[in-house]
């Protein structure tokens, strides 16, 4: 299933998050504090950058590979997993597929060094409905864009030193042209609000964003003018991949908890593992999660090979995240008392966690819809199916 030189990347890439990331996982759920002292050694060892080409400083790698390095991180540290899917999928891309070279000189070099960067769709008003979008741009007769508007449940907001953001462009109700921006962090007018009290992932970081009267020239303008929702749309279907990775990680840091769980307490003279109704349920388990796993390789395989892969990407993202909710709730009917109230064992930690990626980019349903539109589409041009 995987290349000599990927089975290597992941032995590497689970070593490093044993040893760097996992010992602090539980301090920062409990404190709610953000993972800034791994910064430093996710950058040295290539994960800040693992989409931005050399000629950015950056150590790129095909998608198998990154895939691999977000279920890795995920496996033992949830909100390590988002923060580094977010920077590389949802910040380094746009700006990599659709900017220019200015862009990519000013903004990647920077992110390939550690500095995080961010992306804004979601707004108060505008969930699953993105194209709903209320925040506005209008180009001044002095050639400057003023942008007005709010941004939701932007992952890493407080930190990001920009952001890539959609606007609507017009402020006609009938136009709805959108158009993305790079908004600098240290701009007049950008400022982050209200940092988010979550259930889960609790060591990243999620915050409202800002746009006050904000002035910016054309060079921060990304792509061409109402080009934005299909920009934004594409940089989804990567980074459905990388969300399906991090709840297939997570499922499998449950999985393996429960199974070392099972192994080992005793009940009624003898390890719960060898009654029959705990062993379907590991079975089952293992048998979902390697299904989840074979989707996101292949939608991987596929990014990487140049095929469309939206929906596939979507079918990934769809059942990983099912998946992974599942299994860790089965982990912690498994782990009893202990798994629900201690916080002894990760299980309850990754069941908080996982829960996100049924909802982050693309909620379950728009997957379905995504999924059955391209199904309808094959039916009408006769495609097989």
């Amino acid at each position: 299933m995987l290349e000599k030189h990927q089975i290597e990347f992941r032995e590497r890439t689970r070593s490093f998050m044993e040893q760097k990331i996992q010992p602090e996982a539980v301090t920062l759920d409990k404190e709610q504090r953000f993972l800034d002292q791994h910064i430093k050694p996710l950058t040295d060892e290539g994960f800040l950058s693992m989409l931005i080409p050399e000629e950015f400083g950056g150590r790129p790698i095909d998608t198998v590979s990154y895939s691999i390095a977000v279920e890795e991180a995920s496996r033992v540290c949830g909100s390590t997993g988002i923060t580094l899917a977010a920077h590389n999928s949802l910040g380094c891309y746009p700006i990599l597929a659709f900017g220019t070279k200015e862009q990519k000189e000013r903004y990647l070099p920077r992110a390939a060094k550690g500095e995080l960067l961010a992306f804004g769709l979601s707004e108060a008003d505008a969930g699953s409905d993105a194209g709903g979008t209320r925040t506005l741009a209008l180009k001044q007769e002095s050639g400057e864009w003023l942008i007005n508007g709010s941004k939701c449940w932007i992952t890493s907001a407080t930190k990001a030193f920009a952001t890539i953001a959609s606007a609507r462009t017009s402020d006609k109700p009938e136009e709805k042209a959108i158009t993305c921006f790079i908004l600098d962090k240290d701009a007049p007018g950008y400022s982050v609000g209200k940092k988010e009290n979550k259930l889960g992932l609790r060591g990243s970081d999620t915050a409202f964003l800002h746009f006050d009267d904000m002035k910016v020239g054309e060079e921060s303008r990304l792509g061409e003018i109402g080009d934005g929702f299909k920009q934004m749309l594409k940089t989804l279907d990567g980074g459905r991949i990388s969300i399906g990775a991090m709840a297939l990680g997570l499922g499998q840091g449950a999985y393996e908890c429960a199974a070392r769980y099972a192994s080992e307490r005793v009940q009624f003279g003898r390890p719960i593992s060898f009654n029959q109704a705990v062993q379907h349920k590991l079975a089952d388990m293992a048998t979902e999660l390697e299904a989840a796993r074979l989707l996101i390789y292949e939608s991987s395989r596929m990014k990487d090979a140049g095929k469309p892969f939206g929906h596939y990407s979507a079918m990934a993202k769809l059942y990983a995240s099912e998946v992974g909710t599942r299994v860790a709730a089965n982990a912690i009917r498994l782990l009893g008392g202990i798994g629900c109230y201690t916080g002894e064992y990760p299980a309850e930690r990754i069941w908080r966690d996982v829960k996100l990626c049924e909802i982050g980019e693309g909620t379950s349903e728009i997957q379905r819809l995504v999924i059955a539109r391209k199904i309808l589409k094959d039916v009408k041009e006769g495609q097989p199916l």
